[in-house]
């Protein structure tokens, strides 16, 4: 199969290289193409080393299209055709040569305006390029906008990483399958860890602006996350690892993490992460004890390396995920938005915490027939290319 991915951040989101990687390996010998919207960035972490790797986005030509799109936006304050135009030239480019374009977001259905979505969809389509919907979740909300229902039912398959995103892909009638996150399937690739990994227990620690600004009240989240830090130190002998999972500068895991290591005076028993590749990082989250993560995709590295994991969640994938894994989120996520008092993070961590031996045994077991599951949407691949 010739497989192009369109519609994922860059690498320095480590998320979005886990769902490129996993579904990479997944797919085995396809020849993969990665739609980029910064080159550079992608080869930095390896991408390109595992496919094609060409630009999203070009110049575009001040043609009939363009002033078109250019009237609509004064006239309506719309730019989606505006912005669209400038992903046509490598949907053209790549449409004599391409099976199957796989919308590789994750959560792109999750905020706000999806209108380039569907405008992208559709560009895919008129070019008689199949598309998928891969590895998503999606927000009812925003899946139950008839505009929205009817882009994923443009789709030739929607295919959702959690039962949440399922049911209502099925409900507005898209045809769906269920999977696990491709980053399920992304290999872990050893790297040189902090010498107290082997020595000590370590929990692993994410914090991410995303968090931060999806709270209620404000300072929630930063200081629950002190509390439990406070607590680990006084009441366990874990060192505790402070470990980013995106490096964006305008969404910088490690700006709140150095400042966490700050505040409790870069102490000895903390180890502050340096970046590293996604599956580098899966690797380091491996030899953690227990997780406590925002990052959608640090808690995944968690969780299929049967890590006993807390989340902190902001919307319908943490939920989802938790659901499909232990039946429940309740107790395995804990919304940001509900924080309130400075210990509902520490509270939350010390009854999971003491179930941690009982919840690596259910990954341990549950995980191969949960992996496996991504067989399934790797022969509806196959089978909508075909057709």
């Amino acid at each position: 199969m010739n497989i192009l991915f369109y519609g994922n951040g860059n690498s320095g989101n480590h998320g979005c290289e886990a769902i490129l990687r996993g579904t990479m390996q997944l797919l085995g010998n396809a020849k993969c193409t990665v739609l980029s919207e910064k080159i550079d960035e992608d080869i930095r972490y390896g991408i390109g080393n595992l496919s094609r790797i060409v630009p999203a986005r070009s110049e575009i030509e001040r043609n009939f299209s363009y002033l078109k799109a250019y009237t609509k936006l004064k006239l309506t304050g719309n730019y989606t055709d505006m912005d669209g135009l400038y992903y046509l030239p490598a949907i053209q480019k790549m449409s004599g040569f391409t099976d199957l374009a796989l919308s590789v977001g994750g959560d792109n259905y999750c905020y706000g305006n999806t209108a380039i979505y569907g405008y992208l969809n559709l560009a895919y389509q008129k070019r008689h390029i199949k598309t998928v919907l891969w590895g998503c979740s999606i927000e009812p909300d925003i899946a139950m906008s008839p505009s929205v229902a009817e882009d994923l039912r443009h789709y030739g398959l929607v295919a959702a990483r959690e039962s949440i995103t399922y049911e209502v892909a099925k409900e507005v009638g898209a045809k769906a399958l269920l999977m696990p996150d491709p980053a399920f399937h992304m290999m872990p690739e050893p790297c040189e860890v902090d010498e107290r990994f082997p020595r000590n227990e370590v929990i692993g620690i994410n914090i991410s602006p995303v968090v931060i600004h999806s709270e209620k009240n404000t300072g929630a989240a930063y200081a629950n996350y002190k509390t439990l830090i406070q607590y680990i130190l006084d009441n366990t002998d874990a060192s505790i690892a402070l470990i980013p999972h995106v490096v964006w500068a305008h969404n910088d895991d490690r700006v709140p993490l150095k400042q966490l290591y700050d505040d409790f005076d870069q102490d000895s028993r903390l180890i502050l992460v340096e970046d590293h590749t996604a599956p580098e990082l899966k690797y380091i989250i491996s030899k953690c004890s227990f997780f406590v993560g925002a990052r959608t995709h640090a808690t995944i590295a968690a969780y299929s390396t049967g890590v006993p994991t807390l989340v902190v969640g902001y919307s319908v994938k943490a939920r989802g995920i938790a659901r499909d894994l232990f039946g429940t989120e309740d107790g395995y996520v804990l919304p940001v938005q509900q924080l309130k008092e400075s210990d509902e993070l520490t509270q939350a961590f010390i009854r999971l915490y003491e179930k941690r031996d009982a919840i690596r045994g259910h990954l341990n077991e549950l995980l191969p027939g949960y992996i496996a599951r991504a067989d399934e949407a790797r022969n509806a691949l196959e089978e909508l290319a075909k057709a």
